[in-house]
């Protein structure tokens, strides 16, 4: 191990013991001393031991020299439940605790099962904790559902994801980056059901150790993971209704000696989906009103399984595999009218029909180690490697018929067929000590991306389908990113000071290729073209926190982050949706860099308001431009600009058996462009605010009750689209059953059916309204069934290393794949 751990050795310094100490008192139920109670300091983590220690006569116990971090305190005395304290953040100074009180367990302990609930929401310096398990409307919602409901976040009609404000968010599983983009993403979050799912954090301002991707910050999905020792699992089964039926179930299993710790989940879902969405143009000399009805079959299989080795008390290795599996049915059928603007009246109605069955699977395998000691060095090893395949298949019928509706006029009939391959590859190290009375923190990563997409057209417009190799086309890509980074926290009398620079060097290939039609010489001609990048990128981090005064404290955080264009957004080929609409991506698409400033106010623990302020320079943006007069098409392109003002304020509040959170976020946010003058020209600003509730009644034991809001006041969509106000109310009851091991819980969503998109574009002569609704309003059930072993023991925390590349396989024309779920934590 010095080997191993020499050249951090290099940088080390033995930091001195400090004076400051954590400490408390224990008590009964009675209000009595807990006089020898055992008292043990956790991980916040992973709920590992980091002291031991015995209450006095007086009930007090203290802890000394300890290093920062996060932790909680657990107390025990027989007779008793164990009692915890809250997860705290130490930072060097002197801490007393809130009184931890143990509850008598009784002679009988057969059935009894001790539970501690968390606040729903915890806010941090760095980032807003959302506890879904165990609340009741998180009943039956997937995680694209949950996401919609998390404070500050927006989730629009594409399934793109927002924050504060901000349109460029980086979704992680486990604290691994997730591979997709837009619908793709979404589709792999509606595969993940609430009872997977632990917590959701939302991390606004990530250090150095973290990737340097995200504008908009890091939303970071937990899963679940059993931390009981002995044999155990829980049984899941739910259903729900909108205007289809369906269907979730799923297993877990977990067995933790001493020496390792295998588990395993599977996890099943399934039903249709109802959507409908209206679109509006208005172009050149016709109007255009299209109103089409999707209906989304979907079957996911999720299967997870992995083993822990402990070596010894400071080592571990792990090795873990993971396949997500979906199997994709998508129909959309719906009339548009076409009127030209000079009689008003309509001349023609383009019948639309797509059929569409797809395949997205995900392979994830991963190899770790870790090792750990009580002096404060930490490392982490990890070895990745995952694979997307994804198939669509779609069949796509553009009818024409006289305004009569009985008379055809034409037909356009073709066939697209999309087989996309990822191969992704990942080295990740990280390495932490005591320096200079403070944390240093470094290490590297080394991540290859290869990505095959293959787009082929067939015409069945004839007696016998052929390929239209005018609109037939494969673009590979390949990347590689090599990245490093340092960060040092320290603590102060009274000052908390943290600073990271993270490099980053990029290189990058794209190549599309085809064949284009030569009239002049009567044939096709190969086309070949090809994009190449390099470029090195330094991404600094700092923060400093004031926390003389526990009960007012004050953080001040500055970042710079990129944000890499999606594979298939580089890719110049035109892929058509029906024959007015196309997409298409764009060679000249460079990343887009954001540098964010941001002051944080926490008031009692309770009270926190935070400011922040973003510059984005050259800002994706997703545009409806116009061609060959009436058609259109949608591309993304550099806006010259952005600036982004947010202000957020949280607080909890509680009164016995009854809990309300609340929180409001607002930003203020302005775009500029300038793509060619006239109605080309983007200068927008627009002010919007979110404000989320929700209250938790407990009455009759084992009885609980949950009423959710949400209000979306009027925004504005990257720069082009302005989207009206929206919201929801969600209610739910819980009830606890079969003595405490099983849980039914039922709930509403969206009870009033407001939770829909509308919104407006007018860009290059083409004024467009959109319209979507879903299946928001659904009655929900759900049981739990936990059995096994109960005994509480720490549980191996573990991020994999699977790199920030992976988070730009795209939809649409991408068609990237399904992202796996994280490693063992």
């Amino acid at each position: 191990m010095k080997l191993l751990l020499a050249p951090a050795l290099l940088f080390l310094f033995q930091a001195t013991a400090q004076a400051q100490t954590i400490s408390g008192n224990v008590k009964d139920d009675a209000g009595k001393p807990a006089e020898k109670a055992t008292v043990s300091l956790l991980n916040a983590k992973d709920s590992s031991i980091v002291k031991l220690n015995a209450a006095k006569a007086d009930g007090g116990y203290q802890f000394e020299a300890i290093g920062s971090g996060r932790y909680l305190v657990m107390a025990t005395s027989v007779g008793y439940a164990s009692g915890y304290s809250p997860a705290f953040d130490y930072n060097g100074t002197s801490l007393k605790l809130e009184p931890i009180t143990l509850e008598k367990s009784g002679t009988q302990l057969t059935g009894v099962v001790v539970t501690s609930r968390r606040p729903l929401v915890e806010v941090k310096a760095d980032k807003m904790i959302v506890n879904v398990e165990g609340t009741v409307n998180a009943t039956g919602n997937d995680g694209i559902d949950l996401l919609r409901r998390s404070p500050g976040v927006m989730v629009d009609k594409d399934d793109n994801i927002s924050m504060a404000g901000k349109n460029g968010v980086e979704v992680y599983i486990d604290g691994k980056p997730s591979p997709l983009k837009g619908s793709e993403l979404g589709n792999y979050l509606r595969s993940i059901q609430s009872t997977s799912i632990e917590s959701i954090e939302l991390i606004t301002n990530p250090s150095a150790k973290y990737e340097a991707a995200g504008n908009a910050g890091i939303i970071n999905i937990r899963l679940k993971k059993d931390k009981s020792l002995g044999t155990n699992g829980t049984l899941t089964a739910g259903y729900n209704v909108g205007v289809f039926s369906k269907y979730n179930g799923g297993l877990s299993l977990n067995h933790r000696g001493k020496k390792f710790n295998a588990y395993g989940n599977y996890n099943y879902s399934q039903g249709l989906n109802n959507n409908i969405l209206t679109l509006n143009r208005d172009v050149a000399d016709t109007l255009f009103d299209q109103r089409t009805n999707m209906i989304m079959d979907r079957k996911s299989h999720n299967i997870k399984a992995g083993v822990d080795y402990y070596i010894n008390s400071k080592s571990t290795v792990g090795v873990m595999g993971n396949a997500t599996l979906n199997d994709d049915g998508f129909n959309s059928s719906g009339p548009m009218p076409i009127t030209p603007k000079n009689t008003g009246i309509v001349d023609r109605i383009l019948q639309a029909n797509t059929i569409t069955k797809g395949n997205r699977d995900n392979y994830n395998l991963n190899a770790n180690y870790k090792y750990a000691d009580t002096s404060g060095h930490e490392l982490n090893i990890d070895l990745d490697y995952a694979r997307f395949d994804n198939k669509n298949n779609q069949r796509i019928s553009n009818i024409y018929y006289a305004a009569d509706e009985s008379t055809i006029l034409k037909k356009n009939l073709y066939r697209m067929y999309t087989p996309t391959g990822i191969d992704i590859y990942s080295i990740k190290t990280d390495y932490q000590q005591r320096f200079l009375k403070g944390t240093l923190g470094y290490g590297f990563k080394l991540g290859w991306v290869n990505t095959n997409n293959d787009f082929q057209r067939f015409d069945n417009n004839g007696p016998t389908e052929q390929q239209d190799l005018n609109n037939s086309n494969k673009f590979d890509y390949k990347e590689n990113i090599n990245a490093g980074y340092v960060n040092y926290n320290r603590q102060f009398k009274g000052f908390l000071i943290q600073a990271g620079l993270r490099v980053e060097n990029t290189n990058s290939e794209g190549r599309s290729t085809g064949l284009v039609w030569n009239s002049g010489s009567s044939r096709y001609d190969n086309y070949d073209s090809t994009l190449k990048r390099n470029y090195t990128d330094l991404f600094p981090s700092a923060a400093i926190t004031f926390n003389k005064n526990p009960m007012s404290q004050w953080n001040f955080t500055y970042s710079r982050r990129i944000d890499r264009p999606n594979y298939s957004l580089l890719n110049p080929f035109e892929f058509a949706l029906n024959d007015y609409t196309y997409m298409k991506g764009n060679t000249q698409l460079t990343p887009q860099y954001t540098n964010s400033f941001g002051i944080t106010h926490t008031y009692k623990y309770k009270l926190n308001t935070t400011l922040n302020y973003s510059h984005i320079r050259d800002m994706f943006a997703q545009l409806v431009d116009v061609t060959e007069g009436s058609k259109s098409f949608q591309t993304t392109k550099n806006l010259a600009s952005q600036d982004v003002i947010s202000l957020n304020i949280s607080y909890p509040f509680s009164y016995k058996s009854y809990s309300l959170f609340t929180n409001l976020s607002s930003n203020y946010s302005k775009f500029k462009a300038d793509f060619g003058g006239g109605s080309r020209v983007i200068n927008t600003d627009a002010f919007s605010a979110n404000l989320f509730t929700q209250s938790t009644l407990r009455f009759a034991k084992t009885w609980t009750a949950e009423l959710s809001t949400l209000y979306v006041s009027p925004f504005v969509w990257q720069g082009a689209f302005k989207g009206k106000a929206m919201g929801f109310v969600d209610a739910g009851l819980q009830k606890t059953v079969l003595q405490g091991k099983g849980t039914l819980k039922a709930s509403v969503s969206d009870i009033f059916k407001t939770m829909r998109f509308r919104g407006t574009s007018d860009y290059a002569g083409q004024y467009t309204r959109v319209g979507a609704n879903w299946e928001s309003r659904q009655f929900k059930v759900n049981f739990t069934y936990r059995f096994g072993s109960a005994q509480i023991k720490s549980a191996r925390q573990r991020k994999t290393g699977l790199d920030d590349e992976k988070n730009r396989a795209s939809d649409g024309g991408g068609n990237g794949g399904t992202p796996g779920q994280g490693g063992p934590k």
